[in-house]
């Protein structure tokens, strides 16, 4: 009703003005005394709440900050493991802390740790950019990567391999042939030439078949 308020009046005739309006009445605070309606097309509704609560998501993931551990002796797989992990979550339009702890003497040689750190962000850089540049902060390296816009970010290339792999997955293997039955089992249509009469040459083509001596009861 262009988002005017029409006052308390009973329900009867509040769904009589739904009903002459060609809408529905949708109860918005149920707990409110009196309850709270709207005279309201349903399904544009729904749309409409469905699209704000869209929204709502995405503030709250740009808000979250998810963080990855790191150490300046970290084998390459699990380096990758951490790498996919952090572009998800940039992806998701939520910041990825990379924290990178110095251990007992690794203090002595904290280049190899920035050397990791540069080497995460060269790989993170098509998702994610710095927001600053890596300090070592006691004994460690702390760092925030915040997500590139949508128009400027690459897919995601690990969900794109997860739909490839669901679409080539089992629905889409070949099926094992169904065993055919025995010789004496499977039925056998036979059509045969006209047979030569006695004395007569046998045409050409047909001599010498396996199907001269089957007999047919």
């Amino acid at each position: 009703m262009d988002n005017k308020q029409v006052g308390v009046m009973p329900l009867n005739e509040a769904l009589n003005l739904a009903r002459v309006s060609g809408v529905d009445l949708v109860e918005i605070a149920p707990t409110a005394t009196p309850p709270v309606c709207r005279v309201v097309d349903f399904g544009k509704f729904r749309y409409e709440q469905a699209k704000k609560d869209k929204e709502s998501k995405k503030h709250q993931h740009a808000s979250q900050v998810k963080e990855i551990q790191l150490s300046p002796r970290i084998d390459p797989h699990d380096l990758g493991v951490k790498l996919q992990h952090a572009v998800e979550f940039l992806c998701e339009d939520m910041k990825v802390k990379i924290a990178l702890k110095f251990r007992g003497r690794e203090m002595a040689h904290t280049e190899f740790g920035f050397q990791v750190i540069e080497k995460f962000l060269k790989e993170i850089e098509p998702w994610g950019h710095p927001d600053f540049k890596p300090k070592l902060i006691g004994r460690g390296i702390n760092l925030m990567i915040s997500p590139l816009p949508r128009n400027k970010r690459a897919k995601n290339p690990y969900e794109e391999a997860d739909h490839a792999e669901v679409e080539g997955g089992p629905a889409h293997e070949a099926k094992p042939a169904s065993p055919k039955p025995a010789a004496s089992q499977q039925p056998v249509a036979i059509v045969r030439p006209n047979q030569p009469k006695s004395g007569e040459p046998s045409e050409p083509g047909f001599s010498n078949t396996p199907f001269d001596n089957l007999k047919v009861g």
